[in-house]
């Protein structure tokens, strides 16, 4: 599935905002583009389909939140039925990710650019889906 040309998407869905980001043509580099308010499901939904257009994404890459020793977590169930829910509606396939640390790589990169608490809170979704991403392309090019 990693072969397919184009660009990956990355998400990092949560119950409330799903954070989005983008990789270059390359998939090298990853870069957080928005947080999309999923309240509204349909709404969120047609937002993740266009940006799969506008950006041409051949691939979207989804977190999945394990626990620290690999065993699933409460919220891997939700992530799970969401990906299988996404996945027969958009227009690229979905792979997972192991997030485990994101959220704190995201949090720390943020706190390093002296960003406040508030700032933080409104980017640290898709910050933390670029590093999802990142992950991910640097191990497809490792194969």
């Amino acid at each position: 599935m990693t072969d397919r040309p184009g660009r990956a998407l990355g998400l990092d869905l949560g119950t409330v905002r799903i954070g989005v980001a983008v990789s270059d043509d390359a998939r090298t580099v990853a870069t957080p583009l928005e947080v999309i308010d999923r309240r509204d499901r349909q709404k969120a939904d047609r937002q993740l389909a266009d940006l799969i257009e506008e950006w041409e994404i051949s691939i979207i890459v989804a977190g999945l939140p394990l626990h620290l020793n690999g065993s699933k977590g409460a919220t891997v169930g939700f992530v799970e039925k969401e990906i299988r829910r996404l996945g027969a509606t958009l227009a690229a396939p979905i792979v997972t990710y192991d997030e485990r640390l994101t959220s704190v790589t995201a949090h720390r990169s943020l706190s390093e650019q002296n960003l406040s608490a508030r700032e933080q809170r409104n980017v640290v979704d898709m910050v933390a889906a670029a590093v999802i991403l990142q992950g991910w392309m640097e191990s497809t090019h490792d194969d």
